[in-house]
């Protein structure tokens, strides 16, 4: 039986370094290695050729470097978004979404197939879970779009953990793939220009908070009363509101990092001024230090195939934001992007 190669993505420098010196080869061949992977995105070995031809060799035989293989990708209309489907071994697939901002490159990177967390407006959450990713799979997401991009002098400026899955639920994979892309010797992407999206799993939020990073935090609220927000995330039933936000103040007093709290306005559902009182006064806490320590996105909900709420209007939400914004709570009503193409919040699946 052939040996099943690993992927050389899910190796971290000093695994690498292990490797080299394992097969007799001097240090240095590691970072020429890495400076390939993460600073020139070569592909697969023949393009490393400041390596000999036999190490070239015994890494192809010894590596995988497509364990990530894009299969097909779809452009918006207005050309700002692409989708990407990946196929992973095994035959399970994933989405990768980038999009262009006036001055930005955003990717929305996926940390696994599927989805536990159940979230009933959520495209992935109606798929189920399948399984997480490596941490080379959520890196070579990543890895694939700076490639698309080097062409045109374009860079990613901004990585949002939000695609397919709970990156919380993957714990260790997803701060493995963002410590790998951190690396100053190699893709060297700041710290501060991640954002990770969770559900609200408290245990997680609670040793985010210890290691003291500085990735970006986003909640997914979408609701200000447990019943609710129980009926549209079960995750609520077992981490309700009260200790999510207590898991949340302690977030940002021991980090003094502010909190990003992501709201899709659902028509007659969580889109009125009761729910927009309710969030207020439940983010009350976050004023505490002067400067608000918490922001809320709100976008109007973006349609799935499984779940038939619709989109608050654009007045609606306009609306929901000015009774936050009366109370001292910074609130932003984001543009939907990509809805042509299922590539909005929420609409990441894979037929």
């Amino acid at each position: 039986m052939e040996h099943e190669r690993r992927s050389i993505y899910d190796l971290d420098f000093d695994d690498l370094l292990t490797e080299m010196t394992g097969l007799g080869e001097p240090a240095y061949r590691a970072e020429q290695i890495w400076s390939g992977l993460y600073k020139h995105y070569w592909r697969v070995p023949a393009e490393f050729t400041n390596l000999p031809t036999g190490l070239r060799g015994t890494i192809s035989n010894r590596f995988d470097f497509t364990s990530l293989e894009p299969l097909k990708w779809v452009e918006s209309k207005d050309h700002d978004t692409h989708k990407t489907l990946f196929k992973l071994p095994e035959n399970q697939s994933i989405e990768a979404v980038l999009m262009r901002y006036r001055t930005r490159r955003t990717l929305c990177i996926s940390s696994q197939a599927g989805c536990a967390m159940g979230c009933v407006f959520c495209a992935t959450g109606q798929m189920g879970f399948k399984r997480n990713l490596t941490s080379g799979e959520i890196v070579q997401q990543v890895i694939h779009y700076a490639r698309q991009l080097e062409p045109s002098q374009e860079r990613v400026t901004n990585v949002v953990i939000m695609g397919m899955g709970e990156p919380f639920h993957n714990y260790e994979a997803t701060m493995a793939a963002i410590d790998r892309l951190n690396d100053p010797k190699g893709f060297n992407f700041g710290a501060r220009r991640f954002t990770i999206s969770t559900v609200g799993l408290v245990p997680a939020i609670r040793r985010f908070t210890l290691e003291n990073r500085q990735v970006n935090l986003a909640i997914s609220l979408h609701a200000a009363d447990n019943q609710l927000r129980s009926s549209l995330l079960p995750v609520n039933k077992k981490y309700p509101l009260e200790a999510l936000m207590h898991a949340c103040l302690n977030y940002v007093d021991r980090t003094n990092r502010r909190i990003s709290f992501e709201w899709a306005l659902i028509q007659g559902v969580n889109d009125g001024a009761d729910q927009a009182a309710k969030l207020a006064t439940m983010l009350q806490p976050f004023l505490a230090k002067g400067s608000p320590m918490c922001h809320v996105n709100v976008i109007p909900l973006n349609p799935t195939r499984d779940y038939s709420g619709k989109a608050t209007s654009r007045t609606q939400a306009i609306t929901f934001q000015s009774v936050l914004e009366r109370r001292g709570i910074p609130c932003t009503v984001r543009i939907r992007r990509g809805i042509d193409i299922q590539a909005g919040c929420g609409q990441l699946a894979t037929e």
